[in-house]
């Protein structure tokens, strides 16, 4: 990029997110193990950090492939997360997508920083990762109610 532009105030990372929802007798949530800090070895929604060429849902869909090899099919743009401290490595905003999983897309399997996977039941979540009980509460709400 010829003439780099400086700017002099700090700046907001940018992340995504998917909830994965399997949609059989009962509803379930995918949930990977982190396997880096922070939050090691806790559950979270698959996601991470933007790239600086992508746009979100790319950002998502790359995300979703490597951590659970998942070729993602549509996400639906669901809600941003932006609290200050929601993330312990600097400020940083979250765009949550919402997928509903289909087995043509991949068996899931954990990859890059997911220690693990595993598809929770709604009604069984373990404790979660940055400010994802929240999130998930959200979508959870969405479902039943139509409301966040």
């Amino acid at each position: 990029m010829p003439g780099e532009y400086r700017y002099d105030y700090p700046r907001a990372a940018v992340t995504a997110d998917v909830a994965v929802l399997r949609l059989d007798e009962m509803p379930e949530i995918l949930l990977i193990q982190r396997k880096d800090p922070p939050f090691s070895q806790m559950w979270a929604l698959p996601g991470g950090f933007m790239e600086m060429e992508e746009t979100l849902e790319e950002a998502a869909r790359r995300e979703l492939m490597e951590e659970t090899g998942i070729r993602a099919g549509e996400l639906i743009r669901f809600d941003s997360y932006d609290r200050p401290g929601r993330d312990p490595r600097g400020r940083t905003i979250t765009q949550v997508f919402v997928m509903i999983w289909k087995e043509e897309m991949g068996i899931p399997k954990a990859g890059s920083d997911a220690a693990g996977l595993q598809w929770f039941g709604l009604t069984e979540l373990p404790s979660l990762a940055f400010d994802h009980e929240e999130i998930v509460s959200d979508v959870i709400n969405l479902m039943k109610n139509g409301t966040k």
